[in-house]
């Protein structure tokens, strides 16, 4: 168990990290990185042995804040039925340069899975095969998913913010 407590703490800045960009705020991310850890201790018997702890944990973080986003969706659609108002929290710092301030807003404007894909590949350096099984889809969905989200996050960086092209299948 002692192995066990050493690899949960050299992970824990990285689940910290890609919680705090799943949530936008580090108190809900920490909340998050909480949560992951008690689900993953209280199924610490289903892990496969053989299986990457890191990739696990990551999984397990990721769905849990599916969850509570779906949760909190759910519930705001509510709060909006019954008082008629909206709540709108997100508004950019002013304490970034305008190089970094274009590239941050850019990115928080990709979707959900975008920003998680990239970050699980580019900042995590998780590989594709791990990132599929974190997000329970085949290599090939990862790598034409990365590859859109880079693109998106380049034309937004360039400032042509564009609605994302359907593709027609024949």
């Amino acid at each position: 168990m002692h192995d066990v407590d050493d690899q949960l703490r050299e992970l824990l800045p990285r689940l910290r990290r890609f919680a705090a960009s799943l949530t936008r705020d580090h108190s809900s991310a920490d909340d998050l990185v909480q949560s992951c850890l008690e689900k993953a201790l209280s199924a610490w018997d289903s892990k496969r042995p053989d299986g990457d702890l890191r990739a696990w944990l990551f999984s397990i973080l990721y769905r849990q804040f599916l969850d509570a986003h779906r949760r909190s969706r759910r519930y705001s659609r509510m709060l909006e039925f019954f008082t008629g108002t909206q709540d709108d929290h997100h508004a950019p710092s002013a304490e970034r340069t305008i190089m970094a301030q274009t590239t941050l807003q850019a990115f928080d404007s990709l979707s959900t899975e975008q920003r998680a894909l990239l970050l699980a590949v580019s900042v995590e350096g998780l590989s594709y095969k791990e990132v599929a099984q974190v997000l329970n889809v085949p290599i090939g969905t990862v790598m034409s998913r990365l590859s859109r989200a880079r693109q998106a996050l380049r034309l937004l960086s360039e400032g042509q913010i564009t609605t994302p092209a359907l593709r027609i299948l024949k």
